[in-house]
Parts: structure tokens; C-alpha cells; sequence
């Protein structure tokens, strides 16, 4: 550029800059005096946008539960903004080996956590800086910037601090203003981390921002996060593992990016460190998540979180603020877009390589199982953009998820294939591959996620490609004809807990069969729904509701004009049993966990859709429990958080008909010493060897008694009614090393011994622990029964083959 090109560009920046407010200007106050909520921060972005529409795009991509505004804006030179849809696509080419691009696409992501609020403080100045000072990066780069993910979150930290924060201020750590309650900011709103749910895609602002980020696919994603107050802040290159599919180049660019941070970092004396904590393995981050989409993925930490407020004292004595956290992130954000203007050619030669050079072991899943479980990941594989065929019949090799080992299946008009010789063929890989390899086993999240494993579904990894088939499926019948004696229909899948639940809720009655029986020539298994006209005799509507629930949920109905079976039992048997349409409450707060209370909350409401009362520790021990017949204790940290009186008064319930639902950490809070059945493992420890460790070596030791996320394979007793609608065998996603002893009668789900992950780590000391272990079990009390889930299957609402224990739990165990 000529010294007088370069004048002309700083005059217009200096105009710029005098005609656009800044954020204090805008706001009234300067950034890091006050947090400032969510609609403010969308109201200057929209006064941005009306002040510069040449430069800034703003865009509303959808609403929170709480109908927050979602906003994403698009930030470049007016050229560039005015050929917007142009760069776009020429982009998109690289991802099918084409176009020539010649602009970067960096995306910066804010707030993902609620209450580590300090990054979307830190947008509005960088977003202010580009526009002005640093405009000239802006030449060869656009750069997207969503300035708040979770709105949600960080409304209810932001107005609980101003709610409770001294005035002015107070840096005391142990002032109230420094301590949340149960419900922090963190999460959304049905409590659910959503930095763990890229991959997953549970939650509604997931959703809608995947189906931004496909259209953009950027060369670089930011995600900004903050962490203890006492830490330092955290920029690239990442620790170890490293997943094996994450390129030279993406490795050495995270690298590049560092030293630059590094630069302003050093010259102004704040502290750092890289390479530590945070690994690229776990696919659903918001890191690692683009890394496999071909991005230059990665997470910047600020010390500080929901802790700091404005201004907290550190353990060394200094006092973190607010300013401070701005700061920081707002110069690794700026340097983030100043390294990769200076980059363009490589990001766009580097990216369409990604696309191009695919060498991955296995070439295709082959997967049958259940339609419904199929179409579930059809619909999760359909969110991803990632393609798959059909497969009608034909032999399969490859290495077997079942056994561990080479074999084969045998598909019949119930199979699809995905393939990875596709634009995602990567993502592809991560989410399917068996079992990610470590390259340290020292990891920040699970190690094992497997999606044949998570969906109940037979699988076969081949080295060769498998092109998908033509399949015409057979048409169900979904009609009700009204003259029929009774109308059955299968219980395998949670598209059939749906089709349950609405019955029930619409009054419906419904019988289940405790024993597999033949009628009319057909055959039907254990939890087998019956649906009889007698039963239903005072339902006027009944025929006309009952078609047009199965016609929702496409349900097979299979009318029958006697309840006299050819084997079995006949429908008027005590072994036909009605269901009880079940009244629920949930324990919140206290001991609780608030993820695993969330994902409860959300399945019930989102995915379930079936009412549930939720009961906050605050007053429960004050509700009778008389009005409810199921109550789930989550997840948690109970220790002894029940007392002698409230024990009791859960036990006569359950002794009087109750269900008690006890998860995790609850079990505890009820074992065998509390008055309950279940008793933890006794393990025969050896004696510990007195040899000396090096101190260093203290956390790979501690990790011999961890499982960090690993699958093992579990023995089912498909006739308990807790595992109607499963085979012999289950994949348990085990999150730690709790063990409980088999129960007297009643094991639905369980370890054998010497029982081994067949995806992820579990240190050795953890699979003697786990050895000959209950994971699901069903104990019958007087008259009401008490559910054991050692493990969780509703973790995350991703691990999609274990929902239908947790509906068995709600609907078969009576």
C-alpha cells in the first residue's frame, strides 16, 4: 500500500471513529463497571448495523427457550459485505475440491456459558475495533461473530449479580455477590452445558446455529471461555490428546496463532500458559467440533467466571477485574482475525486440502437395527448435513461392535450406510470410529461416544466403500378399525415412549404383556402395548384418538378380534397388566446436580412430552408425597442429605406403592445402610506397595481408579420390566468407578466379571472395581418398587439407546 493509500485509510478510520459510538458511549457506562445484559448488547449490535450497513450484517438466527433473540453479525469491508453470498459459495467449493477463494472466514463465538460473561463484554470492543482501528483487516477477511450463544444463561447470571453485588462493588471472595446458587448462569435453560453439545445437537440453540455454521464453515473458530479465578489465561496450541485426524497444518496454525497472542501478551506483562487442560479429542466442543468440519478450532480461557464479578481478590493478592477480563479477551480476539488476514492463501489452500486428502481406515458404516432407531439417527445425521444410503439386503464384513472383533451382518430391508467419502467424511470418522486412540490418556472429557453404540444399533466397520441401495418400505398400518376386539403395537424405541406417553395423557387405557405371546398367527414380545376397546368403552372418541396418535408417531397397529391367545397369556390375565398413568415428581436443588436434573427436565419436555412436577429441596420434605406415584432422585452429591424422619417417610411411600427412581449419586443417600436393598462393591484390595512415586507422576496414578467416558458391554435380563424392548446385551457409557452388588433378584442391566471398555479409558484399579457390578436394577418394596441407575442413561440426551430403560422405569415396572 502507498503512504497515500495508507493515509486515505486512516483518515476514513479516524471519521469512522468519530461518527460510531463506542460500547461506554453507546451504553452510557464504560465496559467492565457493570455487566450488561442481554437485550443492551443486541441493541448496539442493531445500532451497528443501522450505523455502518456496508460493513455490518446483522442477522436474528432464531430464540432461545426463553425467546431471547439469537443474533449473529457479519463484520468485513463494504466490498466484501456487498458480495457477501458470492464469497460464501465460492467458499463452499473448497469443500468438494473447487473454487478459488481469496477471503478468510473467521467465525468468534461469545458466552457459550452463561456466567463466564466477561467474552460477550469483550465482543461488543472488538466488534467497536474493527469497525475503526483495525479495519483494514477487514479487507481480505470476513469475520462472524456471535456475541452471546447462550442468552439465557447469561441473563439469569447477569441479573442474579446485579441483583446481589454491594455497591460499590466488593472484591472479598466471600462476599455473597462471589458466590451463585444452585442455578447458576452456566447452562441454558433446561440446564444443559452447551459446549457439550455440538455434536449432539439437543438443545434449540445448538440447532439453529449448526445450520449457520454449515453454510459458512469458516477457516478459524473462537470459542471464549473463562475459568477459575486463580488461573492464568489459556490460548492455543492445545494439550494432548490431540485427536489423530486433526491435521499438521491445523496443528501448526494454533501454534502461529499463539505466538502472535503470545506478542501482546508478553509486551503488556499478563500471564498465559498453552499446550495444558484443554485437549482436541471429545467431538462436541465448541474446538474441537469445527477442527473436524476442517476449521482451525479453538478455546481461549479467561480466568475468572461467574466467581469474579467485577472485581475479585486472587489467591496471590491481586484483584482480577472485570476491565481486566476484557482486556484479554478482546486482544486475543483481535489477534485472532490480525494473523489469519495475513494468512489468507495458506487458510484457503490448507482447507481445501482437508477436504481433498482422505485416507481413513474404514471407508463406510454399515448399521441395522430397529427403523425407528435408525430414522432417530438419520434425523441427528440430517442436522450434520452428513449423507447416507439406504440398504435393503445383502452380507457385510468388517470389524463387528459387538464382538470386538472381525465378522460380519446380514442386512434384510432394515439397514443404512454412512460413508465417509463425502464432504464431512472426517466428522464422519470421529463420530462413528469404534474407539478414538489416545495419545494421552490424561483427558479433559469422555473418551468414547461411538453413535452405532449410543443408538442401539448392530454395526460393521469396512475397509471397503458400500454404496447405498434402493428400499422400498413396506406402508404401515396405522388405520383403526373400529370393530376390533383390541389393537397391539410393539414397545422397542423411544418413538414408541411417545406414542405411550400421549395416550396416557389423553386418556387412554393400555394394557402391557408381561410374557411374549402368539395370536392370530403373529407373535409379540414383552411390553407389548394392548389396547382394548373394553377398556376404553367410556372414551367416546376413542377410535378417532387413536388413529391419529399412531398416524403421529407412524405406529404399526396390529388390530385383533379376540383376547384368546394361541400362546401366552390370554388379555384378561393378571400377567396383562394396566398401565398406571404415571404422576411424577423430581427432586431439584440441594444435593442435586443441575446437569443431570436438566437432562431429566429436557426429557421429559422435549423429547418424552409427558408433565412431571418438580420438587425443590427447599420444601419437599414438606410435600406428600401421597399425590405422586414416581419420584426420581438425580444425579448428585447427597452424602447424607436425608434425615432419619425423611428417610422414613420415602420408605413408607415406597412401601405403601410408590416408584422410587434413584440415579447415580443418589443411590448413596438410600443404600443398604439407609434402609434400602442395594450395597456398594466390597473389593479385596491388595496391599499397596510401599515404593516411593515421583510427585510428578501423582495424577497418572490417581487415573488408574478413573473411567473417563468409556463403553462397556453389559448383560441384559430383557424379562425384567425394566429392559422390555432390548436384546441380551446393552453398550453402558460408564462416567466413574461407583459399584454396587448384584441385587438378590432384580438385575436388569449388569457387569459380568473382568468385564473390559470396549471404546474409551477405565484405569485398571477402576475395572476391579467395576467388576460383577449392577447397572440397572429393579428391587420390589412392599408394595412399590425402588429403580436403581448406577449409570446415566439420559447423559447429555445423547445416549440415545438408554432412554427407553428410563421410560421402561416410568411405564413397565409396576
Amino acid at each position: 500500500m502507498t503512504r497515500f493509500l495508507f493515509s486515505l485509510v486512516l483518515l476514513f478510520s479516524i471519521s469512522v471513529s468519530a461518527q460510531l459510538k463506542s460500547p461506554a458511549e453507546f451504553l452510557g457506562y464504560e465496559l467492565g463497571s457493570q455487566f450488561t445484559r442481554h437485550h443492551e448488547v443486541v441493541d448496539y449490535y442493531e445500532y451497528l448495523a443501522e450505523q455502518e450497513p456496508d460493513r455490518v450484517k446483522l442477522t436474528v438466527y432464531g430464540k432461545t427457550n426463553e425467546r431471547r433473540p439469537l443474533i449473529m453479525a457479519y463484520v468485513s469491508s463494504a466490498q466484501n459485505i456487498a458480495n457477501l453470498e458470492s464469497i460464501r459459495q465460492e467458499h463452499l467449493k473448497s469443500t468438494e475440491g473447487g473454487g478459488s477463494s481469496d477471503k478468510a472466514i473467521v467465525w468468534l463465538s461469545y458466552n457459550v456459558h452463561g456466567n463466564e460473561s466477561v467474552s460477550t463484554e469483550a465482543s461488543m470492543q472488538t466488534i467497536y475495533e474493527l469497525l475503526t482501528k483495525k479495519s483494514s483487516y477487514l479487507e481480505n477477511t470476513v469475520v462472524i461473530m456471535d456475541p452471546c450463544i447462550n442468552p439465557d444463561g447469561r441473563d439469569r447470571y447477569s441479573n442474579w449479580y446485579n441483583q446481589y453485588k454491594n455497591t460499590p462493588n466488593q472484591v472479598d471472595p466471600n462476599s455473597k455477590e462471589h458466590h451463585e446458587g444452585w442455578w447458576g448462569g452456566r447452562s441454558n435453560h433446561y440446564m444443559f452445558d452447551l459446549n457439550r453439545d455440538w455434536a449432539w445437537l439437543t438443545q434449540v440453540e445448538s440447532q439453529q446455529r449448526l445450520k449457520q455454521f454449515n453454510k459458512w464453515m469458516p477457516h478459524v473458530h473462537v470459542d471464549f471461555h473463562e475459568q477459575g479465578v486463580n488461573n492464568p489465561y489459556y490460548f492455543a496450541p492445545a494439550a494432548e490428546p490431540y485427536h489423530e485426524v486433526i491435521t499438521d497444518f491445523q496443528r501448526d496454525f494454533q501454534v502461529t496463532l499463539g505466538r502472535n497472542h503470545a506478542k501482546y501478551f508478553d509486551a503488556n506483562g499478563w500471564f498465559y500458559f498453552t499446550k495444558e487442560v484443554f485437549d482436541l479429542l471429545y467431538p462436541s466442543y465448541g474446538d474441537t467440533y469445527p477442527i473436524y468440519n476442517g476449521s482451525i478450532g479453538m478455546t481461549y480461557e479467561q480466568g475468572g467466571g461467574g466467581r469474579a464479578g467485577l472485581g475479585i481478590i486472587t489467591g496471590n493478592g491481586d484483584t482480577l477485574t472485570l476491565k481486566d477480563r476484557i482486556d484479554h479477551h478482546f486482544t486475543t480476539g483481535i489477534s485472532t482475525v490480525e494473523v489469519s488476514s495475513q494468512n489468507v492463501d495458506k487458510l484457503n489452500s490448507e482447507f481445501k486440502k482437508f477436504y481433498t486428502n482422505k485416507n481413513f481406515a474404514y471407508k463406510s458404516y454399515v448399521l441395522k437395527g430397529d427403523e425407528d432407531k435408525l430414522n432417530a439417527l438419520k434425523s441427528l445425521l440430517d442436522k450434520h448435513e452428513i449423507e447416507y444410503g439406504d440398504l435393503s439386503n445383502g452380507s457385510y464384513k468388517g470389524y463387528d461392535y459387538s464382538s470386538g472383533k472381525s465378522g460380519s451382518i446380514s442386512v434384510q430391508n432394515n439397514g443404512m450406510v454412512v460413508s465417509v467419502n463425502q464432504p464431512k467424511g472426517t466428522l464422519v470418522t470421529v463420530l462413528f470410529e469404534p474407539s478414538a486412540k489416545l495419545s494421552d490418556s490424561l483427558t479433559y472429557d469422555i473418551t468414547a461416544w461411538s453413535l452405532p453404540y449410543a443408538y442401539g444399533l448392530d454395526a460393521i466397520a469396512s475397509t471397503s466403500t458400500v454404496a447405498g441401495q434402493d428400499v422400498t418400505k413396506s406402508a404401515k398400518n396405522t388405520s383403526i378399525t373400529s370393530g376390533s376386539y383390541a389393537y397391539l403395537t410393539d414397545w422397542n424405541s423411544m418413538n414408541d415412549a411417545k406414542f405411550l406417553a400421549e395416550l396416557l395423557k389423553e386418556g387412554i387405557r393400555v394394557r402391557k404383556a408381561d410374557h411374549p405371546f402368539s395370536i392370530e398367527g403373529k407373535s409379540f414380545a414383552r411390553g407389548t402395548l394392548i389396547i382394548t376397546k373394553g377398556d376404553n368403552a367410556l372414551k367416546n372418541d376413542f377410535t378417532q384418538t387413536l388413529q391419529a396418535i399412531a398416524k403421529k408417531y407412524d405406529k404399526n397397529i396390529a388390530p385383533t378380534s379376540t383376547g384368546f391367545v394361541d400362546s401366552g397369556k390370554d388379555f384378561g390375565s393378571s400377567s396383562i397388566q394396566m398401565i398406571e398413568k404415571p404422576k411424577i415428581a423430581v427432586l431439584s436443588g440441594g444435593p442435586t446436580s443441575t446437569l443431570r436434573f436438566g437432562e431429566i427436565w429436557h426429557f421429559f419436555e422435549q423429547q418424552l412430552h409427558y408433565p412431571l412436577t418438580v420438587l425443590d429441596d427447599d420444601y419437599a420434605s414438606r410435600v406428600d408425597l401421597n399425590e405422586y406415584n414416581v419420584l426420581i432422585l438425580p444425579d448428585g452429591r447427597y452424602g447424607n442429605h436425608f434425615n432419619e424422619d425423611q428417610l422414613s417417610k420415602i420408605k413408607d411411600w415406597v412401601r405403601n406403592g410408590g416408584k422410587l427412581v434413584a440415579m447415580g449419586g443418589s443411590i448413596n443417600a438410600i443404600d443398604g445402610e439407609k434402609g434400602f436393598g442395594i450395597k456398594r462393591n466390597e473389593m479385596d484390595k491388595e496391599p499397596e506397595k510401599n515404593t516411593p512415586q515421583p510427585y510428578e507422576d501423582w495424577e497418572r496414578e490417581r487415573i488408574k481408579g478413573a473411567i473417563t467416558g468409556a463403553i462397556f458391554k453389559a448383560k441384559v435380563d430383557n424379562t425384567n420390566p425394566l429392559a422390555y424392548g432390548y436384546g441380551k446385551d446393552y453398550f453402558s457409557l460408564k462416567l466413574g468407578s461407583s459399584s454396587y452388588a448384584y441385587l438378590t433378584n432384580g438385575n436388569a442391566v449388569y457387569l459380568e466379571k473382568d468385564a473390559k471398555p470396549f471404546s474409551g479409558f477405565a484405569g485398571s484399579e477402576a475395572q476391579k472395581e467395576i467388576s460383577e457390578s449392577l447397572v440397572f436394577g429393579l428391587e420390589n418394596y412392599g408394595r412399590g418398587q425402588v429403580v436403581y441407575m448406577v449409570d446415566n442413561p439420559l447423559f447429555r440426551g445423547f445416549w440415545e439407546n438408554g432412554k427407553l430403560f428410563f421410560a421402561n422405569a416410568l411405564f413397565m415396572v409396576d
